[in-house]
């Protein structure tokens, strides 16, 4: 089969055949929005990455298993998922926002699914900012990463208020327009634009 680094076809082809740098592919492919969706559940930077580190040791593992790019994901979000409801029981003193979400996830498995779409869309979202023009890019990271205020970044990058406004509206456009283009599910476009809405 002829190598295509964005093809996932292949690189599942090579994963079954034990080639690391098929792991490789996946690594980079899925470990930042797993290391944030277990984040939100451990309130805990360095235990949710030695997680994620363990779920793509774990896919190793089991490389002759895995059939589609699919299956690959559903494995490493519920192996993922339970590690990290695991870790939580397993703690003698939690975070009281640690000690809230394993109570609420022993009652709920629809948190875990918010989690799972909520990751899936600021993935999406990181990937179409990277394409947006320098200046809108800069706007948008300052509103939506960094928590500034319209004014606040209006003073720092010397624009007016509007200006701003103008730049964040046409970025949200530009990010749907593309969403659209590239066939994501409508309910994936809904997401963002609640997400945008209410981060």
């Amino acid at each position: 089969m002829k190598k295509d680094v964005d093809d996932e076809l292949y690189w599942i082809e090579a994963l079954r055949e034990g080639d690391d740098q098929a792991l490789a592919y996946f690594f980079k492919l899925h470990s930042k929005a797993l290391a944030y969706f277990a984040g939100r559940m451990l309130h805990d930077k360095i235990e949710a990455d030695d997680i994620v580190s363990k779920c793509f040791l774990k896919l190793w593992q089991k490389h002759e298993s895995f059939k589609t790019p699919q299956n690959i994901k559903a494995f490493l979000y519920i192996s993922c998922r339970n590690s990290c409801l695991d870790y939580l029981a397993s703690l003698k003193v939690r975070t009281n926002a640690q000690d809230s979400y394993l109570q609420h996830l022993n009652s709920a498995d629809e948190t875990i699914l918010y989690d799972i779409i909520q990751t899936e869309v600021l993935d999406m979202v990181n990937k179409e900012i990277e394409e947006l023009p320098e200046k809108m890019k800069v706007i948008f990271k300052l509103l939506y990463f960094d928590g500034k205020t319209t004014a606040e970044i209006a003073q720092e990058l010397n624009l007016s208020v509007q200006t701003v406004r103008n730049q964040k509206t046409k970025a949200i456009e530009m990010i749907k327009n593309s969403l659209v283009k590239k066939g994501v599910s409508v309910t994936l476009q809904l997401a963002f634009l609640f997400f945008i809405e209410h981060w």
